[in-house]
């Protein structure tokens, strides 16, 4: 597919420990830039009243969801709960030729898999850390979504969460939600100049030679 957009779209993969701050500061990211969109994701569990197929997920049955995956038509997968999850990789690879960013919000196991893909060359993964686990296990608390048995799960499952940071390319102490809001907007400013993502660069180079060749200096 020819590309007419005068850059790629960045494929930003947020992880986190939960109540570290991702979703809110993905929630901004969307806010500064409404090109910006989540990867809707696809799933075996079957619709809850109001999802659509094609919004909150593409919904599939079992065989039509492994036969994509042996397809090779899921940039990740993961079968969590009895259902299987994934990113299919056509709607994506869409939107990143068009020159639009895709969030991704998925665990270290999801980032690899998406790094290890053939569009893993257009892949920014960003790791949101907590200033503290007293701070994390407060913001949980704080948010009055669940209940203690839910938050000691949470707090179980941080560590290991955390054991990945170094599998990331940014890695943030969310100290300070505008600071650290601040520090996301500055990386992903840079990081769509990446030489990968300027599809254009390479002609433009051909033309410089061209002209030197043909003595218009």
């Amino acid at each position: 597919m020819e590309l007419t957009n005068p850059r790629r779209g960045l494929l930003v993969i947020l992880s986190s420990p939960s109540g570290a701050g991702k979703s809110t500061l993905a929630r901004r990211l969307m806010d500064w830039d409404a090109t910006l969109s989540f990867s809707v994701s696809a799933t075996t569990r079957p619709p809850r009243p109001g999802e659509e197929h094609g919004r909150e997920y593409y919904f599939h049955d079992k065989t039509a969801f492994q036969a994509m995956v042996a397809d090779g038509a899921m940039l990740e997968h993961a079968h969590v709960f009895g259902n299987f999850y994934g990113s299919p990789m056509a709607p994506v690879e869409k939107a990143i030729e068009a020159g639009r960013d895709v969030l991704f919000d998925i665990d270290w196991q999801g980032a690899q898999q998406i790094r290890n893909s053939v569009l893993g060359l257009h892949t920014l993964s960003i790791f949101i850390l907590p200033p503290s686990i007293t701070e994390l296990r407060r913001r949980l608390e704080a948010r009055g979504q669940d209940d203690e048995e839910t938050i000691a799960k949470r707090m179980q499952k941080s560590w290991d969460e955390i054991s990945h940071w170094d599998g990331y390319d940014y890695v943030l102490v969310n100290d300070d939600l505008d600071a650290t809001e601040a520090q996301l907007k500055t990386i992903l400013t840079a990081e769509r100049l990446r030489r990968a993502q300027q599809p254009g660069l390479k002609d433009h180079v051909r033309r410089l030679h061209q002209e030197f060749i043909e003595g218009q200096i």
